[in-house]
């Protein structure tokens, strides 16, 4: 259990951070900034729901929100010594399970949406946005022959499926589509 005694302890003063396998890397490195992304997504939600959104989508942003520190724990603590916090495949299938949920009862797109249209939707096309960039900097990671093999595949399909989901979200929450913005190609060409 997480016990905070002390806020501050000046151990960053200096540009370092600790990993939760005690390593001290620099707070630039591409693992900080990946679950200081996915610590960005979550405070993006907490808006949502402080926002007055409805049930069931509270609940399941609040769900994903606790998610979403598992996720930050599994970056945190790189390769074998963060076996027991690990990003399970189930993770990934309650978001699809929601996906399939919400998606269901949606006209099909004909058109790139813009992000906007109520309130909450543009709000959740900001978390989707911030889910996105999460993703980029897990998959940059990935690509890093250093940390390849110290980086769970199944984090980077859970932020996948998660901006799947807060897409649909944005669009459940413009009345069902039917407040999307619609992108219109060369509009203001002539």
């Amino acid at each position: 259990m997480v016990r905070l005694d002390r806020i501050y302890t000046r151990g960053g003063d200096e540009g370092l951070t600790s990993l939760g396998d005690g390593a001290r890397v620099p707070k630039h490195d591409r693992r900080v900034a990946a679950y200081g992304d996915v610590d960005e997504l979550s405070s993006v939600l907490g808006l949502l729901v402080a926002s007055g959104l409805d049930e069931p989508y509270r609940g399941d942003l609040q769900a994903i929100q606790n998610d979403l520190f598992d996720v930050g724990a599994d970056l945190c603590v790189p390769g074998e010594a963060g076996e027991r916090l690990r990003i399970t495949p189930a993770y990934t299938k309650r978001l699809e399970d929601l996906i399939d949920r919400e998606n269901a009862p949606l006209e099909p797109l004909r058109s790139f949406i813009l992000p906007g249209g109520t309130q909450q939707s543009a709000w959740f096309h900001l978390a989707r946005c911030t889910c996105r960039r999460a993703e980029r900097q897990v998959s940059e990671m990935l690509a890093l022959p250093s940390e390849k093999d110290r980086v769970n595949l199944e984090v980077l399909r859970y932020l996948n499926r998660l901006s799947d989901l807060l897409f649909v979200l944005a669009r459940v929450h413009n009345g069902q589509g039917r407040q999307d913005v619609l992108w219109k190609p060369g509009q203001r060409q002539g």
